[in-house]
């Protein structure tokens, strides 16, 4: 660590959920088990949408985006708090803190505007469905997720730059498990009033608007369904967008419940316990929601790895 005149730091210490030495054991047997799971509940996704000619639809090509993004989110975070856990030691550089800050707003942002395509994608569906395949287009599909990753980019390089004009100075410790960019600029002894702007700014407009782009299409979605005469019928548009209303509901209830207990509770532990909600725990539970209540989803994984299981007793049998 260099201070240079008390006025900058190379590296930060992340405090964690819990610096009580005999709870680290079990800290890293949880939050490794919840890592594998997301990686492979949501690779699983992934491989039976590409496996299944069947999915080669607007909606599954957007949650094969998603899982994606839930896995390189939750990749951003754990690997190193179960690194820290391991080695006993809770250093995080200075350069590789604003990496993490930078690419989990990234990948944070991203799994936000996905959910609102989504939502478009089931509203055309429900509402336009004879204009469907014709709305949504193969080169629109593509369009929408290059524009969802070049705003979160955007927005990312944006807050890190903010946070990059910054001067720490001797205070390092972040009572986080992750370098979170509030925290970071709390740390700051200068003016912070300009990333404070900012960042009211952009949550307003990149999480707001995408919130009522949702809610917008999921009006129009409930007006329609309610116009179908048969119940039969009602069901079955209901059930086509009854996962994504699922994983909304998780995405945004979790969020909104960190940022209520961090702002009524001054304990930052809890605060970052409570963070493991919309980091972890949500990607985790988004590749079952789909499986456990789409036909669709659960039918290609069933083929997936019957196919995959049949390979390997060839293989076997061969030798």
């Amino acid at each position: 660590m260099e201070l240079g005149n008390n006025t900058h730091i190379l590296e930060f210490l992340l405090l964690g959920i819990s610096e009580d030495p005999e709870v680290q054991p079990l800290l890293f047997g949880v939050f490794l088990s919840m890592y594998l799971v997301t990686c492979a509940g949501n690779l699983l996704i992934i491989l039976a949408i590409i496996s299944d000619s069947h999915l080669h639809t607007p909606m599954y090509f957007f949650l094969s985006n998603l899982s994606l993004c839930d896995i390189c989110s939750t990749s951003t975070l754990v690997p190193k708090m179960l690194v820290n856990i391991q080695t006993e030691s809770r250093v995080i550089t200075y350069a590789g803190c604003l990496t993490q800050m930078y690419f989990f707003m990234l990948f944070v942002g991203l799994d936000d505007f996905l959910l609102a395509v989504m939502a478009y994608d089931r509203y055309v569906a429900i509402c336009h469905p004879l204009h469907y395949m014709v709305i949504m287009n193969p080169q629109l599909c593509i369009l929408l997720v290059l524009g969802t990753l070049i705003m979160s980019a955007l927005h990312s390089l944006l807050q890190g730059l903010m946070v990059l004009r910054l001067t720490f100075c001797t205070h390092r410790e972040i009572p986080h498990f992750f370098c979170e960019l509030n925290h970071m600029v709390q740390l700051s002894c200068s003016d912070t009033s300009v990333n404070d702007i900012v960042t009211y700014f952009t949550v307003v407009v990149l999480a707001g608007g995408p919130l009522l782009g949702i809610l917008y299409s999921y009006s129009k979605i409930v007006s329609s369904i309610y116009a179908i005469s048969s119940v039969q019928g009602k069901y079955k548009a209901f059930s086509t967008c009854a996962s994504h209303l699922s994983v909304v509901s998780l995405f945004y209830c979790t969020s909104l419940g960190v940022y209520l207990s961090s702002a009524a509770s001054h304990n930052t532990q809890s605060s970052a316990a409570a963070s493991v909600m919309y980091t972890v725990v949500t990607p985790m539970l988004n590749p079952f929601i789909y499986s456990l209540r789409n036909k669709d989803i659960k039918g290609a994984l069933k083929r997936f790895l019957w196919r995959e299981a049949r390979k390997v007793s060839l293989v076997l049998e061969r030798k």
